[in-house]
């Protein structure tokens, strides 16, 4: 039991619980980004619906056990923000080069490449997204992906590699386009009510769970309408809310659950949890994923860099060659990565003004990061063009009076 989730004291508290029949109905994974804390949701849901007497054996081969390792369980519903790309494209050269060298794990590397797949697009379940108006645009994108998916099936023979690699390539580029143009930064509040309905019907096969990520990032019309499913969950749902920033869950939300703490691993650790999950090497889970991005970090920060200080010298930025230089944002965590360095040189601009301009400077920081949100929230919520977007952004600060770079 949670023999995949490496490193964290935190399971053990979990297999205690489910073994003394004393885990609750909501439940709370806290921990710093890549510590497991999606690993053990999923485990856990998997070990809860199992249906042998000696319940949590990766290897059990039980018909609920093989939906929940395929992550194709009627009974598992997963909503929430969350980059999944990344680790699609890690998976994805696992896989590939598992098959090169005709390797032992080769059928496991698979089934992470699956699986990573399959963490994005059970986001765009239609229990989520009904009556919404881009259902017809997302679910044209998961029928490919679904498509695609079969045909690396483990219960098929593993064809050649330049057919294998094109297919693979294939639903990398589909999961960027999917998670680029749909994904969401908070939650939308009918995914909280559609989710609410689905678990109020009882299942036949026992056990449902719902995992919420990234449970910080809800606005307050989610947080309560969740609110008011914890306050009385149906007996037979176990809800999971993970989050990187306790602090900043709603405490009438903190009231209602069991926290249960995860931890940042050492860089040792982390370093062989890359090599057992990706057969590869690194010191840092997030610093290796981060090397499958199209454009690195640093580039990206320069950019916004670059950015900033021609606004400081009262210059309209080429925002077509900026989107260009960042690949247009694919994936998303690139618009992240950009928009958390504007909001970085911001606030410097604060602490290395003058005393004297401190004041001007105060009112003309919060005139800008106002400016700076509603840029992000044009591009992440109302799926604004990136090109449009930067292009109001930059306006608008350069129409604002300021002192800066002076």
């Amino acid at each position: 039991m949670f023999d995949n989730v490496l490193y964290q004291n935190a399971t053990d508290l979990l297999r205690e619980d489910v073994l003394s029949d004393r885990l609750p109905n909501s439940l709370l994974f806290s921990g710093p980004p890549a510590s497991g804390k999606l690993t053990a949701a999923l485990e856990l849901a998997r070990v809860l619906s199992c249906k042998n007497t000696d319940k949590g054996h990766w290897m059990c081969t039980c018909p609920s056990c093989l939906q929940h390792k395929s992550l194709v369980s009627r009974d598992l519903l997963i909503t929430g923000p969350r980059d999944c790309t990344l680790e699609t494209a890690a998976a994805k050269k696992t896989f590939i080069e598992a098959v090169q060298h005709q390797s032992s794990h080769t059928n496991a590397s698979r089934y992470l490449f699956i699986r990573s797949i399959r963490k994005l697009i059970s986001r765009f379940n239609p229990v989520l997204w009904e009556d919404d108006d881009k259902t017809g645009k997302i679910s044209s994108i998961v029928s490919s992906i679904d498509e695609l998916l079969e045909e690396i099936d483990p219960s098929r023979p593993v064809e050649g590699i330049p057919v294998l690699e094109k297919k693979c390539d294939e639903l990398l580029n589909l999961c960027t386009k999917l998670e680029s143009s749909f994904m969401y930064d908070s939650i939308p509040v009918s995914h909280i009510r559609n989710a609410s309905f689905w678990a109020r019907h009882t299942s036949a096969e026992g056990k449902k769970v719902l995992i919420i990520e990234n449970a910080e990032r809800m606005q307050e019309s989610v947080r309560n309408a969740l609110l008011k499913i914890l306050e009385e969950p149906p007996s037979d749902v176990i809800f999971i809310l993970t989050t990187s920033r306790r602090g900043a869950v709603m405490p009438t939300i903190l009231s209602r659950v069991r926290t249960y703490a995860f931890v940042e691993r050492p860089s040792e650790q982390q370093s062989d949890v890359i090599n057992r999950v990706y057969h590869a090497q690194g010191l840092s889970i997030e610093k290796f994923l981060f090397s499958f991005l199209p454009v690195q970090p640093d580039e990206v920060k320069k950019t916004a860099g670059d950015f900033y200080a021609d606004i400081c010298r009262s210059h309209m930025p080429d925002i077509e060659l900026l989107v260009k230089n960042t690949k247009n944002f694919e994936p998303r965590i690139l618009l992240s990565i950009f928009f958390n360095e504007i909001f970085t040189i911001q606030r410097n601009l604060i602490r290395e003004s003058n005393e004297t301009f401190k004041p001007v400077i105060l009112e003309q920081t919060h005139k800008r990061l106002g400016f700076i949100r509603n840029c992000y929230e044009n591009i992440t919520i109302y799926n604004q063009s990136s090109i449009s977007a930067l292009e109001k952004l930059a306006s608008d600060m350069l129409s604002c009076t300021s002192i800066f770079g002076s």
